[in-house]
């Protein structure tokens, strides 16, 4: 079970439950975390939806080398209105299941009308970050850490192209141009996570957030969210995305031309090295 889900009182958790990949996200758990947003979605009794990730770390990004990554499988697609990926080749390939698994599946989660709480401890690197920004609030272990390291393959950052947003243009230059890790504080100082807490408190903040979040009006809360998002649209977020989806997508085609693949020859164990 890639994902896991159990409801606490008022409060959905949603689990990323591949902690052996430092939870990793394939097409199967993109799809299973969907699931589980939707039922917590379509249950009354559900306020706030909490995602976890299993183990010692949030999310270590995208799956690029686990023995099950499937990106050569078919799942019935929710967040676009396009052909499957599967059986195209080039850049039809790679936009259309980019566009569906990564962009518009954060997309359509950003948009969900309950309050989310992203609850961080280790790795939040990449496509993990997406998965933590897409959330509402982000609550951190002091042993989170925090990365966007793609600009090493060549690539001009993740899918879901947020970083002026939610760090600010100075930090997210600093983010992208270094790979660098960053720490739980200075993401704290950045305005990109709401909390940091000891681990050992990690659980037990998030759930007292949740809780107290829990007690306002839901159409009220699902009110809020909605003006918070449509104000950062027209600030420009979803509109500066589409254009850096393009510029992701030359990125990918300029690596294929000119090295041994698209991801520029990298892979997870050579990103990781190259981070520290």
């Amino acid at each position: 079970m890639t994902v896991s889900y159990e409801r606490r009182d008022a409060v959905a958790v949603v689990t990323m439950n591949r902690p052996e990949y430092r939870n990793a996200q394939n097409s199967a758990m993109t799809y299973a975390l969907d699931e589980a947003f939707t039922r917590a979605v379509n249950d009354d009794e559900v306020k706030v939806i909490v995602l976890a990730g299993a183990g010692d770390h949030f999310s270590a990004g995208h799956d690029i080398g686990s023995p099950d990554r499937d990106v050569d499988v078919s799942f019935e697609r929710k967040a676009v209105m396009w052909w499957d990926h599967v059986g195209r080749e080039g850049g039809d390939l790679r936009f259309a299941r980019e566009m569906e698994v990564y962009l518009g599946m954060c997309r359509r989660w950003r948009e969900i009308p309950k309050p989310t709480i992203a609850m961080v401890q280790g790795a939040c690197v990449a496509g993990g970050l997406m998965l933590a920004w897409v959330c509402d609030l982000i609550v951190a272990a002091e042993d989170a850490f925090f990365a966007d390291p793609v600009v090493r393959m060549g690539i001009p950052g993740v899918e879901y192209f947020a970083h002026p947003w939610m760090l600010g243009p100075r930090a997210a230059k600093e983010v992208l141009f270094t790979g660098d890790r960053f720490s739980a504080q200075r993401a704290y100082e950045w305005g990109m996570v709401s909390r940091v807490v000891p681990r050992s408190s990690l659980e037990s903040s998030t759930f007292e957030l949740a809780s107290r979040i829990s007690a306002m009006p839901r159409f009220g809360l699902a009110l809020a969210k909605k003006a918070v998002n449509q104000s950062e649209d027209l600030m420009g977020l979803r509109a500066g995305m589409d254009s850096v989806f393009g510029l992701h997508h030359f990125a990918h085609a300029h690596n294929a031309e000119v090295s041994s693949d698209a991801l520029a020859g990298m892979d997870a164990r050579s990103m990781k090295k190259a981070s520290g």
